[in-house]
């Protein structure tokens, strides 16, 4: 299979480092990498209709309702050419979502060839979401103590932290994860699609065995 007509799901809970690795894995594999969580964020600056009615779930740490999360991203992926590669993040969030992608998909072109599942232990998941904080230049999660400036180590852009990353929303994203989104797991695990990986370590470490697995699956 060529590199760039590669379509991977980025799957997780909240905290996992979805956003980090696709960083790294959108060059590797040389497709676009699509966050159903920037797109949110375009709406909302836009102050789209949409993204009005996606922010006041955001900012509670709620899932946006399925008809508003797919027409949003279903607008930017089938906006791609048929036969183009993605690395698809924060979406599908519901095994309703995923069957709605998997036939838009399938009757425009293909559909999803491996889901990448990034495993990391609840009480990780809350130490990071804690301590994280978001570049306003170049948008990469990144993490802090509390005292540490809030200066982006890559670009010297000002670091922010997402109001869904307080305590109580951050317990709310995990408990939602855990009841609504857990079935798209076993959705994507009943077709054999599915990839886990350790999720704890260095990010570079973590990053290494996404490629090898990655790797080993395209010379299968």
């Amino acid at each position: 299979m060529i590199m760039g007509s590669v379509r991977l799901v980025l799957f997780g809970p909240p905290g996992a480092g979805k956003g980090t690795q696709a960083l790294y894995l959108r060059d590797y594999l040389n497709v676009p990498h699509i966050s159903s969580g920037d797109l949110f964020r375009y709406h909302l600056q836009q102050k789209t209709p949409l993204g009005i009615q996606a922010s006041e779930y955001i900012n509670k740490g709620l899932l946006v309702p399925d008809n508003v999360t797919i027409e949003i991203v279903l607008d930017k992926l089938l906006d791609l050419h048929p036969t183009d590669g993605f690395l698809l993040d924060g979406f599908p969030r519901t095994e309703y979502q995923a069957r709605i992608l998997s036939e838009k998909l399938t009757t425009k072109s293909k559909d999803i060839d491996k889901v990448i599942y990034i495993d990391v232990p609840i009480t990780e998941l809350v130490r990071r979401l804690s301590n994280r904080y978001i570049c306003s230049d170049c948008q990469a999660p990144l993490q802090l103590n509390p005292s540490e400036p809030k200066i982006c180590s890559l670009c010297g852009g000002e670091l922010y932290q997402r109001s869904d990353d307080n305590t109580d929303s951050v317990n709310t994203r995990l408990d939602v994860y855990q009841r609504e989104t857990i079935p798209v797991l076993d959705f994507y695990r009943s077709q054999d699609l599915v990839i886990t990986i350790d999720g704890t370590g260095p990010i570079d470490c973590i990053n290494k065995r996404v490629q090898r697995h990655i790797e080993t699956w395209l010379t299968q």
